[in-house]
């Protein structure tokens, strides 16, 4: 079962390969793969500058985070640092 798909893969990748070759010898079939291929091109432009703005968009999202981050590591450090003092301050004897 496998074979026979395999050979059926094989046979359409040759039948596919005939194809474009019997085409790309008309001049008007030329012309339909030099469209394809344009739309293709573009295509994969629009496909990557989709992506670069996405990358874009998580690498500012991923800044806030790390500065929101640091903000309330910042905060949490102030606010044990005061509690610590006023710790020590309650701990030691008044005069």
């Amino acid at each position: 079962m496998i074979v026979r798909s395999l050979v059926w893969f094989a046979l359409g990748i040759v039948g596919g390969f005939v194809a474009a070759h019997m085409v790309n010898k008309d001049p008007r079939g030329q012309e339909v793969l030099a469209q394809l291929d344009s739309r293709i091109g573009e295509f994969t432009d629009h496909m990557s500058d989709a992506y670069r703005q996405q990358e874009t968009r998580l690498s500012e999202i991923i800044d806030d985070v790390k500065s929101v981050a640091s903000s309330a590591v910042d905060k949490t450090a102030d606010a044990v640092d005061e509690a610590a003092a006023a710790a020590k301050k309650a701990a030691s004897p008044s005069d």
